[in-house]
């Protein structure tokens, strides 16, 4: 079996987005630059933005791993829950 890339593995994952309501809410009034910038590089899915001094989030394409639940410390992310019901991220093997 050849091996796969990240992308490759990535192509794969199906996502069930909820479109009206993000599982995770982030403080948008957060100021620390490096926690900041610590969050965003730390997102796989490069779903945190930060940019003219604000953090921003979307929410579709996430994988949920929880690695910004950690990182943040309850500061930039103020909550961090799994989607409702048949909601999410859906891994498959490729």
């Amino acid at each position: 079996m050849a091996k796969m890339s990240v992308d490759d593995k990535l192509g794969v994952v199906k996502f069930v987005t909820d479109e009206h309501e993000s599982h995770i809410e982030i403080n948008e009034d957060y100021q620390d630059e490096a926690e900041i910038k610590r969050l965003v590089m730390a997102c796989p899915a490069e779903l945190y933005k930060y940019t003219d001094g604000k953090l921003v989030f979307n929410h579709e394409g996430c994988l949920e791993c929880g690695t910004c639940r950690v990182i943040s410390g309850g500061k930039g992310v103020k909550s961090w829950n799994h989607p409702k019901g048949a909601m999410g991220v859906e891994y498959h093997h490729g």
